[in-house]
């Protein structure tokens, strides 16, 4: 029998332990092409937050303690590596050198000292296997604005590097038909992001063992500032397979070197993304299962959760498959009818899981490596709050808001009789990103203890189309602050009357933390708290402090620079509005950031520390953007609920 007990005072089996362990907390996947086998990069939180590979199936690190397989390229990183024939060829991260390795054996350095370099999303040549091509990122002058992308000739066996493509802003995807004869990449241009404008190039190679020359480069897709074309991969010798918002979805489109011509796969567009921004570089989403460009296999979005499709590129079709995973991605080929991702239940730990398509009407899924025992939650499923996707309207406008609705959910505890619940609300970060329906301890640690969760996936947010995004071109600080006040306001009153009005807080990592302080600026008495984490207080200082990956996507979001727009910089830095914050702030900051440096939170601490507000803060040392260390989860953690339990008069 439930025991009688105020919301957000339950007792939960979900510890903060709990969420640390649950499950190997998986970056991205990669596979050999020639063994078929199955490799994974591994966070290590109790290991000082660095990334591991592992050799999927067996269990296995394949590199010791004193590596650590990760990319800073565009500081998110991501692509550190790339099997081929039982090689390992990975970055990093300690001295930027890329380092060559057979299992078992201890790795050899391939590319020369220098810490101003970065490597990252390698390819290797299938008939040269010793020639890699990757992106190399140059901070021998370290202003965002002098920072060079290019992509490379890596020579294994002679060790030496080579400029092989040059002249944009930033590159990523190079890819080797099966034959070797010609390669593709994608690449971008200031002030574009790459789901804003990205082009794909083609061009014929030429390799012998020494070096590797394009010829005929063509511009196959993709147009500044209109269109993105991303994630190329060759679906055969003749045949590049991509995705193209030119529709306004990203849709799987084709490329043929024989015809010279790109064109849609599907006869009529689809309203929905087969595809997701390109934040980080081991991204992916869409694969061909054979080499003769035939089919392809591709998680897209709909309805705010990923669906797999069977893409006939010859035929033009679209079958959806049976697919009990709510939000997909790393998908990775493994062989002609099997292909491996990173799936999530909304009940159930993500899982590294390969998907067996032989059959199509009823593939078969089952769970990699010797990880998967052991992730088995350590609680009942009864405590698992499973997500309600709502559409909101926005007042005057009607433009959509999509929320996901997370319930208080605990077997063990009724709430008092006509209590509405406490809420945290949540604005991702990005913010051209958006929230899943997938598995969130950190979400499951709250509702078990009587909290709603509620994530605003505002205007702007990715997963609905390129209008959706450009929702908030222009209007960075408004949009997404209004969006999220109206999800607290719809949701605390009737029809919906889910939750309670009087304490509702919100959060945000990032940009979300900066929707997070606009929104306690814009709307002091909607929210009675509010935490931001690694938050943008001071639109001016961001724009001169951010690194180069990012370095103009601000000006699209406010429209304009500082000096076009100087009044809009001013107006929606939350620094410059402090006074009117009302309800208590928590900030939470890493050290050593340096996407959103420590200074944007200090800025906002002090305002508000001399006004005599409540303001909390509390800094990470050593820590960058985003918690890697586990006693620092274990702290944020803590100290978030712990913030908004004396905020709600909820300690016990």
């Amino acid at each position: 029998m439930p025991q009688t007990a105020p919301y957000g005072t339950w007792n939960s089996p979900i510890t903060t332990d709990v969420v640390l362990k649950s499950g190997a907390k998986v970056d991205e996947l990669f596979v050999d092409p020639i063994t078929s086998t199955i490799y994974h990069i591994e966070q290590r939180p109790s290991e000082g937050g660095r990334l591991v590979a592992v050799n999927t199936e067996k269990g296995e690190d394949v590199v010791g303690k004193e590596w650590n397989v990760r990319s800073a390229v565009h500081e998110y990183g991501g692509a550190p590596a790339i099997a081929y024939d039982g090689v390992i060829f990975f970055s990093n991260l300690k001295d930027g050198r890329v380092y060559r390795l057979k299992e078992g054996e201890t790795p050899e350095p391939v590319t020369p000292e220098n810490a101003n370099h970065r490597y990252a999303k390698f390819a290797v040549h299938p008939k040269q296997p010793h020639l890699l091509v990757a992106i190399r990122e140059d901070h021998t002058k370290p202003q965002p604005s002098d920072v060079v992308n290019i992509l490379v000739l890596i020579n294994t066996k002679e060790k030496t590097v080579t400029p092989l493509v040059e002249g944009a802003d930033f590159y990523t995807s190079p890819t080797f038909t099966p034959d070797g004869n010609y390669f593709a990449w994608q690449q971008w241009f200031h002030p574009d992001m790459p789901w804003e404008g990205a082009e794909i190039h083609v061009a014929g190679v030429k390799a012998d063992e020494h070096s590797l020359i394009l010829s005929n480069v063509t511009h196959v897709a993709g147009k500044r500032i209109d269109v993105s074309a991303a994630y190329p991969v060759w679906a055969s010798n003749d045949l590049l397979l991509f995705v193209s918002d030119e529709s306004g979805y990203y849709n799987p489109w084709t490329y043929s070197v024989s015809a010279g011509k790109a064109a849609p796969v599907l006869p009529e567009p689809v309203a929905e993304d087969f595809a997701e921004p390109q934040w980080r570089l081991g991204l992916n989403y869409g694969v061909p299962l054979d080499q003769e460009g035939k089919m392809a296999l591709f998680a897209a979005l709909k309805d705010g959760r990923s669906v797999l499709y069977l893409v006939s590129l010859q035929g033009g079709t679209l079958e959806e498959l049976e697919c009990p995973y709510v939000n997909i991605s790393s998908v990775q080929r493994v062989t002609y009818e099997a292909v491996v991702f990173q799936g999530q239940k909304n009940d159930e730990a993500g899982r590294v899981v390969l998907c067996n398509i032989k059959e199509y009407a009823k593939p078969k899924f089952a769970h990699v490596g010797l990880q998967a025992a052991a992730d088995e939650l350590p609680f009942a499923r009864g405590y698992i709050s499973v997500p309600h996707a709502l559409t909101l309207r926005a007042p005057g406008t009607g433009e959509s808001v999509h929320v996901l609705f997370y319930p208080p959910t605990n077997p063990d505890y009724a709430p008092s009789e006509g209590e509405k619940p406490p809420a945290v609300l949540n604005a991702h970060g990005g913010p051209t990103g958006r929230a899943s329906p997938g598995l969130s301890l950190t979400i499951q640690y709250y509702t078990s203890r009587g909290f709603a969760w509620v994530d605003v996936n505002y205007g702007g947010s990715s997963g609905f189309g390129r209008k959706y995004i450009k929702r908030l071109e222009g209007n960075w600080g408004l949009v997404d602050v209004q969006d999220c006040a109206t999800a607290a306001r719809q949701l605390s009153a009737a029809p919906h009357a889910l939750i309670d009005a009087q304490r509702i807080a919100i959060t945000g990592r990032s940009a979300g933390g900066y929707t997070v302080l606009s929104a306690l600026v814009a709307h002091p008495d909607t929210f009675a708290a509010g935490t931001s984490s690694f938050g943008i207080s001071d639109l001016v200082k961001l724009g001169e402090f951010t690194h180069k990956f990012e370095s103009q996507y601000l000006f699209k979001l406010t429209g304009g620079t500082p000096e076009q727009v100087p009044d809009v910089y001013r107006e929606r830095s939350p620094v410059n509005k402090a006074d009117r914050i009302k309800a208590p702030l928590l900030v939470l900051q890493g050290s050593e950031d340096a996407v959103v440096p420590p200074n944007q939170a200090e800025a906002i601490v002090s305002t508000i520390k001399k006004r005599g507000g409540r303001v909390e803060y509390v800094v990470f040392e050593g820590e960058g953007h985003g918690w890697r260390r586990a006693e620092n989860i274990r702290a944020a953690l803590e100290k978030e609920i712990g913030f908004y339990e004396d905020v709600f008069g909820l300690k016990k």
